[in-house]
């Protein structure tokens, strides 16, 4: 071995993302959501973006670029404004510390990269958002995927199942409440379990918040072990900002130091998305009710549709997120085939293989908040894929 090269197998290890294989037609991932962003006729259930707001948000971003504020860089950790105001929103007070990044997912790859260690261990569930277990991977010994796809723990990730997969190396527990895929969430009596384990144990736990306005009720694992969680905060999906990428991560000082130690973008986060993500958090009062009441009545929809089809079925219901799961393994029918063949008829979902490891081949991932007339579009075309599918 050559000093100072890392052999392919470390490489692998390190550097390796879960290799994705593209629709047919295309040679890879990108080509095919380009083709699907750049559709405009397209109904977007398939990455979980929220398409139901007005434009407070929206005018706002365009304030702040007609003021030509692009041409400054931000302040290098955000605006303090936003800092405080995602506090509020949150019910937190200021012993806790903000550090706002490029979207969610950079806060979870610079909080594994920061606190983890090759000794480590780390406990997630599959399903579950699998980038998280992709970047645990690339700093950690070990991470043990649980499988949660069951009515026996209602296919979510709970306090006995994390107690059965612990260990003397356990440094990290990834909780995402409401959970992707699925939209199972947990209750206040679970949160403060979960709160307890990570106490007793001095171990870390990742509660990633992603979805948290999108449920019937929603806690805080801050609130009950400050010390040792890591909220996740996104502006991706209830502020319906997945493409302008800013969110953060709630800590504590010793924390969030730990975390700018790694931290390569030190010259901030896109001042457009936080002039927007301002303008959200000051409005949210105005519009949320209203998007949760479109996404509660598009998921009964969907249901409906469902109920209606043998050998289908939802295993949540209802979602405390803004998608949810299809099962279709009992009608033989592969999840990537029918999301292929919704495609045709311009109606974008996920197979869930984007989402799990060991159950990707029984269901359907698809989104909903949108527009109630596209819901209404996929409900007509749904069955006839079943059974068009079922017939091939």
């Amino acid at each position: 071995m050559v000093v100072g090269k890392i052999n392919d197998d470390e490489f692998k290890k390190k550097y390796d993302k879960i290799e994705r294989v593209p629709p047919a037609g295309y040679d890879n991932a990108n080509d095919f959501f380009e083709d699907v962003f750049m559709d405009k006729d397209m109904v977007w259930m398939g990455q979980n973006t929220n398409h139901l707001h007005g434009d407070m948000i929206a005018d706002m971003m365009a304030k702040s670029v007609m003021d030509k504020e692009f041409c400054k860089y931000p302040p290098p950790e955000g605006f303090s404004e936003l800092k405080e105001l995602i506090l509020d929103d949150l019910g937190l007070d200021d012993s806790f510390r903000v550090f706002l990044t490029a979207g969610a997912t950079e806060s979870l790859y610079l909080s594994m990269n920061a606190l983890l260690d090759s000794s480590d261990n780390v406990i997630t569930s599959d399903p579950g958002y699998l980038i998280i277990g992709s970047f645990a991977e690339r700093f950690a010994d070990k991470v043990i995927y649980v499988p949660i796809y069951s009515g026996e723990n209602d296919y979510k990730l709970t306090p006995d199942l994390v107690r059965e997969n612990m260990d003397e190396n356990t440094r990290m527990i990834v909780l995402i409440d409401p959970l992707n895929p699925l939209g199972t969430a947990y209750s206040e009596e679970e949160i403060k379990e979960f709160a307890r384990i990570a106490r007793d144990n001095d171990i870390y736990l990742i509660h990633d918040i992603t979805y948290k306005d999108f449920a019937r009720e929603h806690y805080l694992v801050a609130d009950y072990a400050p010390e040792n969680t890591l909220t996740i905060y996104s502006f991706s999906k209830i502020f319906g900002m997945a493409g302008e990428r800013i969110g953060g991560v709630v800590s504590t000082s010793r924390i969030i130091d730990q975390i700018k130690n790694v931290v390569i973008n030190d010259l901030g986060v896109n001042i457009i998305a936080q002039e927007g993500a301002i303008a959200g958090l000051k409005t949210k009062d105005s519009w949320i009710d209203e998007i949760r009441d479109i996404t509660v009545k598009n998921q009964e929809l969907i249901k409906e549709t469902v109920d209606g089809i043998d050998g289908v079925f939802l295993p949540v219901f209802p979602s405390d997120a803004n998608m949810m799961v299809i099962d279709v393994s009992q009608t033989g029918i592969n999840p990537k085939e029918l999301s292929e063949y919704l495609l045709k008829y311009k109606i974008f979902t996920r197979e869930g293989d984007y989402t799990s490891r060991l159950f990707g081949d029984r269901y359907l991932r698809v989104s909903f908040s949108i527009p109630t007339s596209e819901v209404e579009l996929f409900c007509r075309e749904f069955p006839q894929a079943i059974e068009a599918l079922r017939k091939k």
